[in-house]
């Protein structure tokens, strides 16, 4: 899926290696053979590619951080094409400045970030408490629920936008369906050729410009996992999901797999 004349991955790795704070960029894909191409792409574009298990992500996440070890790890999802490098510095500096204080950070719970800016940050000893007791089959496919989910267990930071703005039931940056793609792609032919690093606020401003394109995707804005398991989760409620009933093309598991960065190492 082309981005500006890249894959849509590869685009997504030129804009978390944008991030000042990064580190080494792992691009965590499948041991399946369709996902060869995505093999061959990260070697001619120069990216580490680590190839785990296609539906056990949390084992996949640990064993990439056993590969490049890494006494903290990062997770960003393959679906945040768009995502701000400024969010990525914002969630590490505040991880890096209260290390002694969480055991993990991110800016999703609550999330206010437009959908699509996901950063998830925590210490290699939680992935490995997490890889070796999370049972529950969500657990094991969305990496870090475990850890999230017990706050009794496990000191939780999160960055919120500032002024209390919250654009995470609104506006959906993230891709899944082709509305999605669509989206994306109008967003980078607009934005791209001015200044390619373009920040969430540029989107957003696009977007009172062009209410056409805010209206490519908007039917699925709120829309993520969470709507599926409500009834399992304890610290998120419905008012956080979208949950009423979807129509349209859904994109190919193959086409987006974790993307994952770490300073000092890698997630």
């Amino acid at each position: 899926m082309p981005l500006q004349g890249k894959p849509l991955f590869v685009r997504q790795a030129e804009r978390v290696r944008a991030a000042k704070l990064h580190g080494r960029v792992i691009i965590a894909t499948t041991i399946d053979s369709s996902d060869d191409p995505i093999e061959e792409i990260c070697r001619q574009e120069g990216l580490d590619c680590f190839r785990g298990h296609p539906r056990d992500l949390l084992d996949r996440h640990y064993q990439a951080a056993l590969r490049y070890p890494a006494g903290t790890v990062i997770k960003i999802p393959s679906d945040c094409p768009l995502i701000d490098p400024a969010i990525i510095d914002a969630v590490i500096g505040y991880y890096l400045d209260q290390t002694e204080e969480y055991d993990f950070v991110s800016n999703l719970h609550p999330a206010t970030w437009p959908d699509g800016n996901d950063v998830e940050i925590m210490t290699f000893s939680v992935l490995e408490q997490a890889w070796r007791e999370a049972d529950r089959p969500l657990e094991r496919e969305h990496t870090t629920p475990y850890i999230w989910e017990r706050p009794e267990s496990f000191r939780i930071g999160n960055v919120s936008m500032a002024g209390g703005k919250d654009y995470s039931m609104t506006h959906r940056f993230t891709i899944d369906y082709a509305a999605d793609y669509q989206f994306i792609q109008a967003v980078f032919d607009e934005l791209y050729p001015v200044n390619p690093l373009f920040s969430v606020g540029d989107i957003l401003s696009l977007l009172e410009r062009r209410p056409d394109i805010y209206a490519l995707n908007a039917d699925y804005a709120g829309v993520n996992w969470y709507r599926l398991h409500l009834d399992e989760l304890k610290t998120v409620s419905a008012g956080q999901t979208n949950t009423k009933a979807l129509e349209g093309p859904r994109l190919g598991a193959s086409m987006a797999k974790p993307l994952n960065e770490a300073p000092n190492g890698v997630g």
